[in-house]
């Protein structure tokens, strides 16, 4: 599963590293807008695979950050 960034921001902290067993709701990322901290989470439990964004890097509302299998 591709997750995809819900708005524009600064991708602030990655909380994830690939290979990560991770849960449905589980924080892999937060972006930061407008002053405040929005956390992506994953809408089903598996394994980080990839992740397609670093640190500092500003993000587009729809940009995949990250694949779960």
């Amino acid at each position: 599963m591709e997750i995809a960034a819900e708005l524009v921001g600064c991708l602030w902290k990655i909380v994830t590293r690939v290979g990560q067993q991770v849960e449905e709701d589980d924080t892999l990322m937060i972006i930061e807008s407008m002053k405040m901290e929005i956390p992506v989470t994953t809408p089903v439990s598996g394994t980080v695979t990839r992740i397609l964004v670093s640190e500092g890097e500003v993000v587009q509302e729809g940009q995949i950050l990250a694949v779960v299998e």
